[in-house]
Formats: C-alpha cells, structure tokens, sequence
C-alpha cells in the first residue's frame, strides 16, 4: 500500500506524511514550555531600575517608574495568559472536557500551558487551526523574549510570489502562503523567492 507523501506540513507547508512534521511539533513544544518562564522573566522588566540614586532625578522630583507598558500587558490578565487560555478553552469545547480556573495569572499560565502541552499531539493531528495556534504563541514568545532581552524584532524582507505578490517574512519564518494565488511556500521555499521591488513594496 502507497504511503501518502505529497500534502503540505500545517505548520512550514514541506511534504509530510503527517498534518504537522515533527521538527515543527517540537517548536511548538519549546514554545509552550518556555512562555511560563518568559512570564516570569517580564518581572524583572517592571521593576524600577537601580541607578543608586534612590529613584529621584537630579532636581528632587520622583523619578517616574519606567514601567514598560508593552510587559505591563504581557503580564496582565489577557496577556500571555489570555493566548494560552483561549487555546486551552478551545482545545476543551472541541473534547468536551472541563476547563480548569485557576485564581491568579501566574497559575492559569503555568496551568494552561502545561495543558496545552500534555494535549499537543491532539492539537497537531486533529485542530483545524493549528498553524494560528503555533504562530500566535511563536509571536507572543518573540515579543517576551524581546522585552526581556532588549533585542529588536526581526527585520522584514518583501520578496515576490511569481503571481506579483509581495510577501513580507523574516528569517526565521516557517512558511508562508501567498494570498494572491494560494501557493505554498516552505522556509526554504520562500526566503528563495526574489526580492520585491521597491515601487511592489
């Protein structure tokens, strides 16, 4: 019996013989792993900064907190715990399961999270949605990890679909479908795709 080998990966759009390859199911797995910890991290980022000088400026006014309220946010309720909670109550309403409440943030992160990860599998073989699912926390996970690390978010670069589209993607993009004509493209795939034009971008 032939083994189907032509349908596209959900997630990077490379052949597979399964819905998601598994080098892209252990970036999810990474992902969902690490956000606790970046949640954590943000932490450190509301804090005032230690300067020796007691928080005041020169003139004896208080210094105003240098609150980041792009990690405020993150922090928040809605934040990376509204991401993860939203997927959890998903995956739960589609297996008629009982979702879990948890009274603080930090608990409902570490909670749904690690419910995400006992079920991935699930996700990855079975959610309509699942490559929304891996680039909705890849993007959140990015943003944290910026904040906490001060770097700047990747650089985008426009290239062009044969059929005139322009496709703006990173180098750490997974794949990419044009919505132009609905080509697949894998990483390779689209990072080989010409530079657009500047007058196309």
């Amino acid at each position: 019996m032939n083994q189907p080998d032509a349908w596209p990966c959900e997630i990077c759009f490379r052949p597979a013989t399964i819905r998601v390859h598994d080098g892209c199911r252990q970036r999810i797995r990474e992902t969902l792993t690490e956000l606790p910890t970046l949640y954590r991290d943000l932490a450190d980022a509301l804090e005032p900064s230690r300067r020796g000088d007691n928080g005041r400026t020169g003139s004896g006014r208080a210094a105003p907190i240098p609150c980041n309220l792009e990690t405020l946010d993150l922090r928040s309720r809605g934040g990376i715990e509204g991401v993860l909670a939203t997927w959890a109550a998903d995956l739960c309403d589609r297996e008629q399961w009982e979702l879990p409440q948890y009274g603080t943030v930090d608990a409902a992160v570490d909670g749904y999270a690690d419910l995400l990860l006992q079920n991935l599998d699930v996700v990855c073989d079975e959610h309509p949605a699942v490559r929304e699912f891996a680039t909705e926390l890849r993007q959140i996970a990015g943003q944290a990890r910026r904040l906490t690390t001060g770097d700047r978010p990747p650089r985008r670069i426009p290239v062009a679909c044969p059929c005139g589209t322009v496709l703006r993607v990173t180098l750490d993009t997974l794949g990419a479908r044009c919505p132009g004509c609905d080509a697949q493209y894998g990483h390779a795939e689209v990072l080989r795709l010409p530079m657009a034009e500047r007058s196309a971008a």
